[in-house]
């Protein structure tokens, strides 16, 4: 299949994902917007945006899709030491703008991000209309020191980035996202692209066609709220 030039006149429509390209992986259309009616339609397809600042807004699906259920979050013997600690606690949506911004911050190796002020008004306004979400990692002096943030539609939550300033931080900020979903009924984390990094704390490769048919019963289904209003209203 050839690539999809997107319309502003139908925020909804997405080409089917199961033709997206092999080259570059699952690269599926160009242009469109980051409304939050496309992002929400697109999430539902299991399609989600990624480009580089100044660069034509891009759609993916790729696939393999890496996955992690919940309840099978791998913790291993050190991460379960620096947990015994407690030196860190996290929070739920308490500086989801904070969380955003040092996701896209560089770091050695990476000089510049995909996280640009175009995804990060996109998202607070998906994150205010209580669709995006943050996990914050906290020191003893309650410093911001890791996070991650995400999309949660329905049982599926499909997570987009996460940082750490301090060893294991995003690692502790993960662990807390899967104890918060096992809790309100949320049954898979998408996490997107395959890495070993992932795979090391329990998430497994499927194919795109079984991901797009799990995803079409997850997103219908109802849990419990993330958090509550207010949490999102004073971030």
């Amino acid at each position: 299949m050839s690539l999809r030039l997107l319309v502003d006149n139908d925020p909804g429509w997405f080409p089917d994902p199961n033709g997206a390209l092999a080259e570059p992986n699952g690269l599926l259309a160009v242009g469109g917007d980051l409304s939050v009616q496309r992002l929400v339609s697109a999430y539902r397809q299991g399609i989600f945006p990624w480009f580089n600042p100044g660069e034509p807004l891009l759609w993916w699906s790729p696939d393999p899709r890496m996955v992690l259920r919940p309840e099978a979050l791998h913790i291993s013997r050190s991460l379960k030491k620096t947990l015994q600690k407690n030196r860190y606690h996290t929070t739920f949506d308490r500086a989801f703008s904070d969380v955003m911004r040092l996701c896209g911050e560089p770091y050695p190796g990476r000089d510049s991000s995909w996280i640009g002020p175009e995804m990060l008004t996109a998202y607070t306004r998906l994150h205010k209309s209580g669709i995006a979400h943050s996990v914050e990692t906290w020191d003893r002096d309650d410093q911001l020191c890791g996070g991650l943030y995400g999309v949660l539609i329905g049982a599926a939550f499909f997570g987009e980035s996460m940082f750490s300033r301090r060893s294991d931080a995003s690692k502790i900020a993960l662990v807390g996202l899967c104890q918060r979903l096992q809790a309100i009924g949320v049954r898979v984390l998408d996490c997107q692209m395959v890495t070993p990094h992932l795979a090391s704390m329990g998430s497994t490769p499927i194919s795109r066609a079984q991901f797009l048919r799990d995803i079409t019963g997850l997103v219908n289904t109802t849990t419990q709220p993330f958090t509550d209003r207010s949490a999102i209203e004073q971030s």
